[in-house]
């Protein structure tokens, strides 16, 4: 069975290099967990590090964070359906909105629950996911500050989610501005203008952020070390904090070009022939994960002699040319992970979780 295994030691030096960044400028930073789709192992692993704060776009996986330490702050980060707003007051202390009717409607929950709920409103700067637009915000804030049971903790935007529109400091500058502004308006206090993702973090390391900006969420540069505006480590982190190892479960010298009528596979993909293959010939290897798991865009192979032929919903079949390293049925292939990869393999229930 293929399994996934999560590197306690390189998780904790990746915590600490992002506690030693955010401290010195007073900056309030969470943890994102989405990417643990609710692990119960796994987040015991992330509230261990010491974090106070985690973000998660699924209810189930703030209910089961609650579970475990009760004391952690949960923060839903995308616009709740109005469905589950009762989920949303109950497990959430925080949650992300854009919409003034779910937010009264939150409002009306809250009284039921006999609880103040906190709304973070989330401001459109330009990569057209969710985001209330600047022209509406003064009028969108005087509406949620008249309602008794939703206490407003800040603003934020999010940035390369969608279109891949990248943070600036004029864009964070805008940010920092909207919340002056609110704050001049209605004589409010706002306590967090949360502008930082992982794609933000190179911009304060570089003196480039503005210093409105004080709280951030991360998730990706936390689990994979990486510098988004570079595809760098940031300096200190480790990556393969998260891998997966999947076993050969046949492997046979095979021609490399198909034979029979072609056409398209359960895929829709129609495999182009290359006429200089004829007659050649390579080892091919079969694994025991498939395209029900992981796609293998999002696999990186620690072997870079290895190379994918194709795969099927349940099978990854791969390139080993002439075999020099003699592998054989049995022996685990080991593949550092993109996120979408780690995301799709961590929400398999086919794939074994381990802690290293």
């Amino acid at each position: 069975m293929a399994y996934i295994k999560l590197n306690r030691a390189k998780l904790k030096n990746n915590y600490k290099v992002l506690e030693a960044i955010f401290k010195p400028h007073d900056i309030d930073w969470a943890t994102v967990s989405k990417i643990l789709c609710g692990n119960e192992k796994y987040l015991r692993e992330l509230i261990n590090l010491g974090t106070k704060e985690i973000c998660d776009s699924r209810i189930s996986n703030l209910k089961k964070i609650k579970e475990i330490d009760s004391s952690i702050q949960t923060v839903y980060i995308k616009p709740p359906a109005l469905k589950q707003l009762k989920k949303v007051v109950k497990y959430a202390d925080v949650s992300f909105n854009t919409e003034l009717k779910t937010i009264q409607s939150l409002n009306e929950e809250a009284k039921n629950q006999n609880k103040t709920h906190k709304v973070l409103i989330m401001i459109e700067l330009g990569d057209l996911r969710e985001g209330v637009m600047g022209e509406d915000l003064v009028a969108f804030y005087g509406e949620i500050f008249k309602l008794s049971n939703i206490e407003v903790v800040g603003l934020g935007a999010n940035l390369n989610c969608l279109n891949g529109v990248m943070p600036s400091t004029d864009k964070l500058i805008q940010l920092s501005l909207y919340k002056q502004l609110i704050e001049a308006r209605f004589d409010k206090k706002i306590p967090w203008v949360s502008g930082g993702t992982s794609v933000v973090i190179p911009l304060l390391t570089t003196k480039q952020l503005p210093k409105g900006i004080n709280h951030f969420r991360i998730g990706e540069s936390l689990f994979f070390g990486v510098d988004l505006f570079t595809g760098g480590l940031i300096n200190g982190m480790k990556d393969g904090v998260i891998k997966l190892y999947a076993q050969i479960i046949e492997l046979t010298e095979k021609p490399i070009v198909p034979i029979g009528v072609l056409e398209e596979n359960p895929s829709g993909e129609v495999f182009e022939v290359n006429e200089d293959d004829y007659g050649k010939t390579a080892f091919r290897a079969i694994l025991d994960v498939g395209l029900l798991d992981v796609e293998t865009d999002y696999l990186i192979p620690e072997d870079k002699t290895i190379e994918f032929s194709g795969a099927s919903s349940d099978m990854i079949v791969v390139d080993l040319g002439e075999n020099k390293k003699n592998y054989k049925v049995g022996d685990i292939l080991c593949f550092d992970l993109k996120y979408m990869g780690a995301l799709s393999l961590l929400n398999s229930d086919y794939i074994e979780k381990i802690v290293e």
